[in-house]
C-alpha cells in the first residue's frame, strides 16, 4: 500500500512544503493539496517547490476540475511540472465543489468532467486533443515517455460509473469499510464492464487519521472533535445525491446518506478545517467509520483491512493539530507495519 499527504495550501507556502520532505522522509510517496482559487493558494506553484525539495514524492491536487481552468492550460501545467521533474505528477479531477461554489458557480457535470479528462490525459502525455469545434492541438515540445494518470473522485453512481469506464484512478474520500467495498466494487464492476482490466484502475483512500497514545475516552474525543470537519465536507457530496435521487434510494447506500438529515447548510470560510461550527451534526459514529483515529494498533488494523478490499494507496487529510506527530507515526509505525 502506497501512503500519501493532504494538505490546505494555506501560508506560508514553505510550511506545505516542509510537511511535504517531512512526509518523504517518513516513507509517504504521494503529496496532494486542496485546489480551491479563492480559499487557498495556488497549488501549481507549490508544487514545483515540492518537486525540487523531493526526491520521489508524486504530486498533484485532491482534486482539480474543468471550470476553474481551461484545459489545455491545466495539462500544460502538469506536462510542464513532469518535464522537469521526471514524470511525478497525477491530476485528481472532481466537479469542484468548493473551488466553483464560492466562485459563484455551480460545480461541473460529469459530462464536462469526462470531456476535460480525456483532453488533458491526451495533451499531457504527447498525444492530439480536440478542444471543441475540431481545434486539434498538440504540445510540440513533450518528451516521448510523457505520462499524466488521472484519477477522478466519485461517490454517486453515475460518477462511480464513469470512474470505471475512464480513469486511471478512482478517489474515495472516506474510509469507511462497508462504503469502500460497495464504490470500488462498483468501479471495478463498471471498468470489467467496459472492456478494461479493473486491476488497473488504482485506488485511492483519503481520510483523516489522528493517532492517539491510547484509546481512552479523553484522547478519543479530542481526536473525534479534531476529525469532526471531515463529516460536514463529506455532506456537502452527500447532500447533492439526497437532492438528486432522494432519501433511502437504492442507488446510494443509506450508510452514506443518512447522517446528513440533520445538516443545516455550510460557510466555506471554514471548510476542511478542524472547529467547522458547521459539522456539529456529525455524530461521532460518522467520525469513527469514516476516518482513523485511536492508537497506532487501530490504524494498522483499518488500515490492512481497506488493503484487503482492493485499496492501493491510502491518503492522510492532515488537518487537525497534531500534523507533525501524525506524519511521524506512521512513518515510524504504521507504514513499516502495512509494508511488513
Amino acid at each position: 500500500m502506497d501512503f500519501g499527504l493532504v494538505l490546505q495550501t494555506d501560508p506560508p507556502a514553505s510550511r506545505v512544503v516542509d510537511l511535504m520532505k517531512r512526509a518523504e522522509r517518513n516513507g509517504f510517496t504521494y503529496g496532494w493539496t486542496f485546489d480551491s482559487a479563492v480559499l487557498w493558494q495556488e497549488p501549481f506553484v507549490i508544487y514545483s517547490q515540492i518537486l525540487a525539495q523531493t526526491e520521489r514524492l508524486t504530486v498533484g491536487p485532491m482534486v482539480t476540475n474543468p471550470g476553474t481552468r481551461t484545459w489545455e492550460v491545466t495539462a500544460s501545467t502538469f506536462a510542464t511540472l513532469n518535464d522537469m521533474f521526471g514524470n511525478r505528477t497525477v491530476c485528481g479531477i472532481g466537479r469542484g465543489d468548493s473551488a466553483m461554489r464560492v466562485a459563484g458557480r455551480k460545480p461541473n457535470t460529469l459530462a464536462r468532467i469526462s470531456e476535460a479528462m480525456k483532453v488533458i490525459r491526451a495533451l499531457g502525455r504527447g498525444e492530439e486533443a480536440d478542444l471543441g469545434g475540431g481545434t486539434l492541438v498538440r504540445f510540440p515540445w513533450i518528451k516521448p515517455d510523457a505520462r499524466l494518470p488521472v484519477w477522478m473522485a466519485a461517490y454517486g453512481p453515475k460518477a462511480l460509473k464513469m470512474t470505471g469506464e475512464e480513469a486511471d484512478g478512482f478517489i474515495l474520500q472516506l474510509a469507511d469499510l462497508y462504503l469502500t467495498e460497495y464504490m470500488v466494487k462498483a468501479v471495478r464492476d463498471a471498468a470489467a464492464a467496459a472492456g478494461r482490466d479493473p486491476s488497473e484502475v488504482t485506488v485511492c483512500v483519503a481520510a483523516p487519521a489522528y493517532v492517539t497514545a491510547d484509546d481512552s475516552p479523553e484522547a478519543l474525543a479530542h481526536a473525534r472533535e479534531q476529525c469532526r470537519w471531515f463529516g460536514g465536507m463529506v455532506g456537502n457530496h452527500v447532500a447533492d445525491l439526497v437532492a438528486r435521487y432522494g432519501e433511502h434510494s437504492a442507488a446510494v447506500p443509506d450508510e452514506l446518506t443518512d447522517y446528513t438529515k440533520a445538516r443545516q447548510g455550510y460557510d466555506y470560510a471554514h471548510h476542511g478545517r478542524s472547529g467547522n461550527p458547521d459539522t456539529r451534526f456529525v455524530p461521532d459514529e460518522i467520525v469513527d467509520r469514516f476516518c482513523l483515529i485511536g492508537p497506532v494498533d487501530r490504524h494498522v488494523e483499518k488500515l490492512r483491512a481497506l488493503h484487503d478490499l482492493g485499496v492501493d494507496q491510502f491518503a492522510v487529510y492532515d488537518m487537525h493539530d497534531a500534523q507533525e506527530a501524525v506524519i511521524d507515526a506512521y512513518g515510524a509505525e504504521v507504514i513499516p507495519a502495512l509494508h511488513a
